[in-house]
């Protein structure tokens, strides 16, 4: 009798250890995730993922972290990112390089974010916001979505999820 008591015992721990590791590697997982190298472009290297000959949705938000409609409207990227796995969503950071390690990640970690994170270092903004869109005032936030076929621009934030559910369904309807 000892003996199976003992030997439940030893299971239950082991299973118990087993369970607590594969916990910690799902965290360390989601956490290295997070703290990815945030690759730093100039426009030139970030203007061909601003184009796709594919029928995958891509969304791509120009944002920073002084920005306060960018910072709100965050999470429902992030939202429709989980719901939507099907969709990309790219988050160009208009901040500085020298404050990614010591700003942005801890910003991004802090909020959860685990959308794809670059950062654009361009100096010449009159040159670029033009090529990406003509009508850009250069105000953020600024959105594009698009697929192989539609396109559309968006210098607004997006209040909720519904609102930007709706631009991206009129965005993908044959025009």
């Amino acid at each position: 009798m000892k003996l199976r008591i003992l030997i439940g015992c030893l299971m239950l721990a082991l299973f118990s250890n087993a369970q607590s590791t594969a916990n910690k590697t799902a965290a360390k997982k989601k956490t290295s995730e997070r703290s990815k190298t945030i690759a730093i472009l100039n426009f030139n290297s970030l203007e061909p993922l601003l184009h796709t000959k594919s029928d995958k949705t891509y969304i791509v938000n120009f944002w920073a972290m002084w920005c306060a409609p960018c910072i709100k409207e965050l999470p429902v990227f992030e939202e429709y990112e989980k719901n939507n796995p099907n969709v990309e969503v790219l988050l160009v950071s208009l901040d500085f390089p020298e404050d990614i390690a010591t700003k942005l990640k801890p910003f991004l970690k802090k909020r959860g974010i685990t959308s794809k994170v670059i950062l654009l270092d361009d100096p010449d903004a009159n040159s670029w916001i033009d090529k990406v869109y003509p009508k850009w005032s250069g105000a953020i936030p600024f959105t594009i979505i698009f697929n192989a076929k539609n396109r559309s621009y968006h210098e607004r934030p997006f209040n909720n999820i519904q609102d930007l559910e709706n631009e991206v369904n009129n965005t993908l309807k044959n025009k």
